[in-house]
């Protein structure tokens, strides 16, 4: 049956000239995949936050002929068709309707199905400018370097139900949460064939069954969304509703997500709304005008990555991106988005020099519009998926980023605390002879910790572009570098806030990461790394066993400095409490190459505090130096406590303590 028929409804004047402006009261709504007119207003407004349900490619059949339903936007466009591999890239074969002031150009092409390869090909108002586009809202794509977009049905059927029930009260703010951050690309290779790259269901049973054994609760993938570079990470998205094609099948990935939500495992995304690149087959210049990006140079390219910028002030963008944030969670079944380079975002002399950027209508340096942005998308988000969270990747001191919307805040659950990380890496990689002077470097934290909720990340940031290793970061011989990263570890997850660890760290990988190949998995096999990895599997099963480890990451009451500026001799000492009040774990850190033996220190009450945790302890690799599994507290007032102890505190280490809180002592410390 012809496109040309039934299935290309215009209106027409008397005259017989088409007319654009009522097109889309004639077009059926299952022609557009149930976009009608008050989506499309709505869109237009920058309130439709499901156009993954209307805009793209949807197979099914109109009339009972089965085909696929076409849409896209391009209102800049003077036409618009679909080309691709059913049609031998024609591209006037299958011309689509405007749909007037929407901007949306829509149409069915009978006998097309899922697996089919496309284009759209526009020609545009501007000066007769042309060219082939992917399909912005394309739920799959070709494997890279090709660039086409492919028909695709989404169904599946999911395993993960026992998982979505329970996901609320695993993801709150008072839940234990560690999680592993993983380049899927990169974290395991065949041996055989280490050129290689895993699929999504080769990776699931090993990746499940890793995480699992280590005690994490949650992955954070670097961005999986289709990307031509391969070399970006995926921080250079193209596809913002496709998974990459390089591991397989959107139903792939979504077993690899089933999988891990039946092992009790969370999947968290890395999501990118602060630009994009520049490809021609992309979002960039899209129907020969400045579409998605701002026009102005100034406003429009980023200087850091050679992208482009969204124009957040500009509605119909607003619905794309938050409908990209919602098909991951809806679609995909996704935890929490990890929004990349919100500092980015929020400035707008970021990474700019004067002259170089544009101020805001109050003459400041704060990106109004996007603002407003990410207010809106964590709104919807929340709205839509209560037990969900986002986290921003914030570098800067902006207020109140955690904070709700109606508090004059951004609305995201979790802000990476970049500053803890820095501040913590810089001072384990200097002689220890040097660090007394720099001991603030460790609690400066203390001055903001309870401003925000806090993630504590060892990110992938700090071991790439000739930054060496976290293993390599540490001072000394190999002994010392072993023991400060057992501390290293020890320190954040006796921290308040949630914790996040980059693969491959987890054991001390001595080489920086490569993204083209596996991590090397043979260091886990000596005795060292072993012993890295099994400490950080026992913070992490304590850590989630240990209510005052985590009930209060997010509150004042959850810690309290017992000794915080002992800079002679290199010792932090803090607290930690559970809501309840029922228990305390007192971590006491050790950061220069001197044991201390017999050591007072202070304890909130007096009895016997168990040693739970010892990074020391021979199994770890360490020395042996121990308090032979606990010390009793006598009723000596030291550090403003109301006992005290003579306790080992071995050379870069971090021990745990931990006890019942005795009633009678209840509400000292």
């Amino acid at each position: 049956m012809s496109f040309h028929g039934a299935y290309r409804l215009m209106d027409t004047t008397e005259s017989g000239a088409t007319s654009p402006l009522n097109a889309s009261s004639l077009l059926p709504q299952t022609q557009l995949g149930g976009l009608n007119k008050e989506d499309l207003y709505l869109f237009n407004e920058g309130r439709q936050f499901r156009l993954h349900q209307h805009l793209g490619a949807h197979p099914g059949s109109v009339g009972g002929v089965p085909g696929t339903r076409f849409a896209v936007w391009a209102p800049h466009a003077a036409s618009v068709s679909v080309i691709g591999d059913f049609n031998g890239w024609n591209r006037v074969a299958h011309p689509l309707t405007h749909l007037g002031a929407s901007g949306v150009w829509a149409g069915f092409i009978p006998g097309v199905g899922p697996g089919a390869n496309y284009k759209y090909h526009i020609v545009s108002h501007n000066s007769g400018y042309a060219v082939d586009k992917a399909d912005p809202i394309s739920f799959r794509m070709e494997c890279p370097p090709r660039t086409a977009s492919v028909v695709w049905d989404l169904s599946y059927k999911w395993n993960d139900s026992s998982w979505l029930a329970e996901r609320g009260q695993r993801q709150k703010l008072d839940a234990p949460w560690s999680i592993y951050e993983v380049h899927l690309g990169s974290w395991m290779r065949s041996p055989d064939d280490p050129g290689h790259v895993l699929g999504y269901r080769e990776l699931a049973p090993r990746l499940v069954e890793y995480v699992r054994n280590l005690g994490f609760t949650h992955i954070e993938l670097l961005p999986i969304m289709e990307h031509p570079f391969y070399g970006s990470w995926g921080y250079q998205v193209t596809g913002f509703f496709a998974p990459t094609s390089r591991h397989g099948t959107p139903q792939d990935f979504m077993f690899l997500i089933d999988s891990l939500h039946q092992a009790g495992i969370g999947v968290i995304l890395d999501w990118v709304p602060s630009h994009f690149p520049s490809d021609e087959h992309g979002l960039a210049y899209f129907d020969g005008t400045h579409l998605y990006e701002h026009a102005d140079p100034r406003q429009g390219h980023h200087p850091d990555w050679n992208s482009c910028i969204f124009n957040y002030g500009r509605h119909e963008v607003r619905s794309f991106l938050i409908s990209s944030a919602l098909f991951w969670l809806e679609t995909f079944h996704i935890d929490a988005l990890r929004v990349d380079a919100v500092a980015s975002m929020l400035y707008l002399d970021y990474s700019r020099r004067e002259g170089e950027w544009i101020p805001n209508q109050f003459g400041g340096r704060e990106n109004l519009e996007a603002i407003d942005f990410l207010r809106q998308l964590n709104q919807e988000v929340y709205l839509s998926f209560p037990d969900t969270q986002t986290i921003a990747e914030e570098s800067t001191s902006w207020p109140k980023v955690t904070r709700p919307v109606w508090d004059g805040g951004l609305g995201f659950g979790f802000k990476w605390d970049m500053g803890w990380m820095h501040d913590s890496l810089s001072h384990i990689q200097r002689d220890p002879v040097h660090r007394r002077w720099h001991h603030r470097e460790l609690t400066f934290r203390g001055l903001y910790q309870n401003s925000e909720n806090f993630v504590l990340p060892l990110s992938h940031d700090e071991v790439v572009h000739m930054k060496g290793s976290l293993f390599g970061k540490m001072f000394g011989d190999h002994p010392s570098k072993f023991a400060q990263l057992r501390l290293l570890f020890g320190w954040q997850f006796g921290q308040a806030g949630k914790k996040l660890v980059f693969m491959g760290d987890e054991w001390g990988q001595c080489g920086e990461w490569q993204h083209e190949r596996s991590l090397d998995w043979h260091e886990t096999r000596d005795s060292n790394h072993a012993g890295v990895l099994r400490w950080v599997g026992h913070l992490a099963a304590f850590m989630r066993s240990e209510p005052a480890l985590h009930e209060g990451d997010c509150e004042p009451w959850g810690s309290w400095w017992i000794e915080p500026d002992d800079c002679d001799n290199g010792l932090i000492i803090f607290a930690r409490r559970d809501r309840a009040d029922n228990s305390v774990v007192v971590v006491a850190c050790n950061f220069t190459p001197i044991p201390h033996s017999g050591w007072r220190i202070g304890f909130p009450w007096a009895g016997s505090w168990q040693e739970r945790l010892n990074s020391d302890s021979l199994e770890y690799g360490g020395t042996g130096m121990s308090n032979n599994g606990g010390i009793q507290a006598e009723p000596m007032p030291w550090q403003g406590q109301a006992a005290s102890a003579e306790v080992n505190l071995p050379p870069f280490s971090v021990v745990f303590f931990h006890a019942a809180k005795n009633p009678v002592a209840k509400g000292s410390r």
